[in-house]
């Protein structure tokens, strides 16, 4: 891993508008053998909101007010693949059983991943965001999703209870506090479980920020991201007759909550190709191919369906805003796509306005997905820091 301080002109610590090579010298901070595993240097630099795209030098911030900028290589973004050491089950519930599998260093800092949908599942490119020589990197499938039992399971199915879960989880792996990741629904999840522990939190890293309100229901399923995908939009919202289109949302749990699998299955593969159609900013064929796999698609489709007729479970709208206080030290890096159709950048503003001391780093050439280059660079980005932070 190569780092370069750069110097710039003048004494500022900012890069300058026309910035080249040529305006800055560079220094080693460690030798070119350091840490083969790591495929992205992570920028560091001034300011709480940063603009970006994956082509470009970026300013981010160590949240340290003498922090120099780094020169950033960006093209080449996760470590690589790796598989874990430790695959287990933990049961949680009479009715539930998570799987859950560890990987990286065993005695390394511990960060535990939280998947989106809900009901999306882990999978293995999720080990790739984090440092395997650093992290002791946590992965489950919360409870109905991936390789959890009862598939596609709704009873006893809330977040209250996946944030009791993820503490069953740390206490059964004896862990003091770990660092919470998480996207989309899984920043939902994320603030839910470190506003009721924050104790327990080291760091946070979120993405596409998701606050489960009803606007952003609105948007995505009640026609507001039509006006940018008609055609994926009409696909989805034809299933449905004209006289029950008043509330999609309701719609579509009537046939996945159908006594008739068939009903259930169809449902499932049109809203999760919906999803999947949408979540980058250009379309991603395997992505949407996803919507086949009718196991998937049937714990995608019926968990999130059900989390989002009850509203997140939350006792009221802007229940996750009205709790930042609760979180509000904890050194926190939030990343967006400007054009995330699936959870629109203005929860991520709205979030930002809120918590002023997290840092948000906005990627313009993205859409929704983790996977996205722009996306992917900031969230090892974001993990790098917070491996400076933990020394």
């Amino acid at each position: 891993m190569r780092f370069g301080l750069i110097i710039p002109h003048r004494h500022s610590y900012l890069l300058p508008s026309t910035f080249t090579p040529s305006s800055c010298f560079c220094v080693n901070f460690f030798p070119q053998n350091h840490n083969n595993n790591l495929n992205l240097p992570f920028p560091v630099g001034k300011g709480k909101i940063s603009c970006c795209s994956k082509s470009e030098v970026l300013k981010s911030d160590l949240m340290e007010p003498e922090a120099e900028d780094l020169v950033v290589n960006k093209s080449r973004t996760l470590y690589s693949p790796i598989e874990p050491y430790s695959t287990r089950y933990l049961k949680v519930s009479d009715v539930h059983t998570l799987y859950f599998e560890q990987s990286g260093k065993p005695d390394g800092h511990p960060v535990v991943f939280l998947h989106g949908g809900p009901g999306g599942g882990t999978s293995p490119n999720n080990r790739r965001f984090f440092d395997p020589e650093f992290y002791r990197i946590i992965l489950f499938d919360q409870r109905g999703a991936g390789k959890s039992t009862p598939h596609a399971c709704l009873e006893e199915n809330t977040t209250w209870d996946l944030v009791n879960d993820i503490e069953k989880l740390r206490e059964h792996l004896k862990i003091p506090e770990w660092q919470v990741f998480g996207g989309s629904w899984g920043s939902t999840l994320a603030l839910a479980y470190s506003q009721s522990h924050p104790d327990k939190v080291t760091g946070l890293v979120l993405r596409g920020i998701f606050l489960l309100r009803k606007k952003e229901i609105d948007w995505f399923y009640e026609g507001g991201a039509a006006a940018i995908y008609p055609d994926a939009w009409e696909e989805f919202r034809d299933l449905i007759p004209e006289n029950e289109r008043g509330s999609l949302v309701d719609a579509y749990h009537k046939r996945l909550d159908s006594d008739d699998m068939e009903t259930q299955y169809a449902a499932a593969r049109a809203w999760t190709k919906w999803e999947m159609t949408t979540a980058y900013l250009l379309p991603n064929n395997d992505n949407i191919q996803k919507a086949e796999d009718d196991k998937f698609s049937l714990a995608f489709a019926r968990i999130e369906n059900h989390y989002f007729v009850n509203k997140g479970f939350f006792p009221s709208d802007s229940y996750l805003l009205d709790n930042v206080d609760k979180i509000r030290h904890i050194k926190t890096t939030i990343v967006q796509g400007r054009y995330d159709v699936c959870c629109p950048m203005m929860s991520a503003w709205d979030l930002h306005k809120t918590w002023p001391e997290a840092d948000l780093k906005i990627v313009d050439d993205a859409g929704h997905s983790a996977n996205e280059p722009g996306i992917a660079a900031e969230l090892v980005a974001a993990n790098e820091k917070m491996k400076a932070l933990m020394g």
